[in-house]
């Protein structure tokens, strides 16, 4: 995956940005609708996605509606907002209209905690216990329209690399429906670390897992940017930025975070 760089020279809230031909039929990839395997491509059009901070009113409003459209499609209550916890941060993806089409909030962990210590304190204690420095993710949304590995593999990738390489954290959690484990499992990595509960912020069944910074890390190192030419690799990781790509998206991360 090679980021559009004159893109990023005329729009300074890019982060990345990048062309990919997706499809027109209805796909599902997201946290609650993993793509299926038989899923049937008609057309495909070539677009161009850009992944920037909801540091705006704008952005933050279309963020909103798009979790808004996916958790309420699959019966989910939503109970909290980001925007205003000044430890939570929200990446936005969006096509040529600028609306959002993908969304993920993180989480930095800090004095009051995270939203899973909710459910999952005891879990999130031992980790800390450990000196590992956690973050999570949660509101994680992609437009059911887009069929676009990237969309999903860009925002994690810049997930992880926002908190782990400019705040120091060693390790990310996320809660999901228990019938998606093992698509986080298969594509990026995560390990089932707690049970089987109920999340009050959506009132549906959640377990937790995790992912370790240096695990991504490496495997970044060896299949980031091959897309479909990692044969036999059925992980997200091909489609997750190259590491000349992920250099310079790092370095607009800390110029952002020291501004």
């Amino acid at each position: 995956m090679t980021l559009n760089h004159s893109a990023l020279e005329t729009d300074q809230d890019v982060i990345a940005s990048f062309f990919d031909a997706v499809s027109g039929e209805l796909a599902q990839i997201s946290l609650d609708m993993p793509e299926s395997d038989k899923t049937r491509e008609i057309a495909r059009e070539t677009q161009e996605f850009r992944i920037r901070l909801a540091n705006t009113e704008d952005r933050r409003e279309s963020a909103s509606i798009l979790i808004n459209k996916m958790y309420s499609w699959r019966g989910y209550e939503i109970n909290d907002d980001p925007s205003e916890n000044p430890n939570r941060i929200t990446l936005v993806a969006s096509g040529n209209d600028n609306m959002a089409i993908g969304t993920l909030s993180i989480g930095l962990d800090s004095s009051v905690g995270l939203l899973a210590d909710e459910m999952y304190h005891d879990e999130l204690e031992q980790l800390r216990r450990q000196g590992r420095k956690i973050c999570e993710y949660n509101r994680l949304a992609v437009d059911p329209k887009i069929k676009s590995k990237r969309i999903l593999s860009s925002l994690f990738h810049i997930a992880y690399l926002y908190p782990h390489g400019v705040f120091g954290h060693t390790d990310g959690v996320l809660e999901v429906n228990p019938r998606h484990v093992k698509f986080y499992e298969r594509m990026l990595g995560f390990t089932r670390i707690g049970q089987e509960r109920i999340c009050p912020r959506v009132n549906a069944p959640a377990v937790l897992l995790l992912t370790n910074f240096a695990y991504m890390a490496k495997q970044v190192e060896i299949f980031g940017g091959l897309m479909d030419k990692a044969v036999g690799e059925k992980s997200l990781y091909p489609y997750f930025f190259n590491k000349t790509d992920e250099t310079g998206i790092l370095g607009r991360l800390r110029l952002r975070d020291a501004a």
